[in-house]
């Protein structure tokens, strides 16, 4: 397996990728971020996340055309809801306009995305508000994986509208938790870096909203004004 980031380096720079190139994804990247995400740690080390990987074929090509249909739906409502069609996002300078473009050509898109891969979870249990712990860092070391080959991708619930014919599709057996659609191909574009709020915004030292001296962020790091005020 070949490493071009450190581990750093990587977090600093795996952004959300919606844009792909239209070639497909190799078959030793897909087996090393498959392997990556193989590594992670689940709940009683029960290990009882799958991933079901589709590339191209009539399988495939079906269920990225569920995904993409039950996206549209899911992406209009959101547009309206979110206030995409109104205030700044009538700005198209503004971070709202270029969210919503950027969305636009994903869902148009997403029948042709290079890789669909399905995070899975075999329940031994009944569904809890915790089982999530047991998957989704799988999906992280996937990301991360895949930013070091070069690749990128993007987490989305696209599928849950349509889990119901997704199951029957993919012969998905009864009490199998399907965890999120993710999304991965060549970036039409550049990753990173990554802009977030500084560190002393996520981090208290002791008692809830006293940051610590310590938490400071590197030199030349890029910061964002988005997202809630500080509590």
């Amino acid at each position: 397996m070949t490493h071009e980031l450190g581990v750093m380096d990587a977090i600093s720079t795996t952004r959300s990728i919606r844009r792909y190139l239209d070639e497909p994804v190799p078959e030793d990247v897909l087996r090393d971020i498959c392997f990556a995400a193989s590594r992670a740690p689940s709940g009683s080390n029960r290990q009882n996340f799958r991933m079901i990987v589709l590339t191209d074929g009539p399988v495939a090509e079906a269920a990225k055309q569920l995904v993409a249909t039950a996206a549209h739906g899911i992406w209009a409502e959101k547009r309206r809801n979110d206030g995409y069609e109104g205030g700044s996002g009538t700005d198209d300078t503004s971070p709202k306009a270029r969210m919503a473009r950027s969305m636009d050509v994903y869902i148009e898109k997403l029948p042709l995305v290079p890789a669909l891969i399905f995070p899975c979870l075999i329940r031994y249990r009944a569904p809890t508000s915790t089982e999530g712990a047991s998957v989704y860092p799988a999906m992280q070391n996937l990301l991360l994986a895949a930013r070091s080959r070069g690749y990128g991708g993007v987490v989305t619930m696209w599928h849950m509208a349509v889990e119901t014919q997704l199951s029957e599709l993919l012969e998905i057996p009864d009490g199998v938790f399907v965890a999120a659609t993710v999304t991965l191909g060549k970036p039409a574009g550049s990753h990173g870096p990554v802009r977030r709020q500084p560190l002393a915004h996520f981090v208290y030292d002791g008692t809830w909203g006293t940051s610590p001296a310590w938490a400071t962020d590197p030199p030349g790091t890029q910061h964002t004004g988005a997202g809630p005020a500080k509590h």
